[in-house]
C-alpha cells in the first residue's frame, strides 16, 4: 500500500457530514468502516477506506435520482 494516510475523527466528519453519535452507531451497524487503533487512546481511519465510502455513498445517491 502506497503511503497509507490516516484520518482522525474530525477529518472524517468533514468528509462524511454526520454527528459523532451517528458515526459510531454506523460503525456498530457495519455501515461505516471500523477505526484502526494507533495507540490505546487514539483511533483513526484509513484515508482510502473513507474515500471508498464517499464514492459508494455518492453512487448510491445518484442511482436514487
Amino acid at each position: 500500500m502506497k503511503n497509507a494516510r490516516f484520518l482522525r475523527l474530525p477529518q472524517v466528519l468533514e468528509k462524511i457530514p454526520v454527528s459523532k453519535s451517528t458515526w459510531w452507531a454506523g460503525i456498530r451497524k457495519g455501515i461505516f468502516p471500523k477505526p484502526v487503533k494507533l495507540t490505546t487512546r487514539t483511533s483513526a481511519w484509513r484515508e482510502a477506506d473513507i474515500e471508498c465510502l464517499c464514492e459508494t455513498l455518492c453512487s448510491e445517491s445518484q442511482s436514487k435520482d
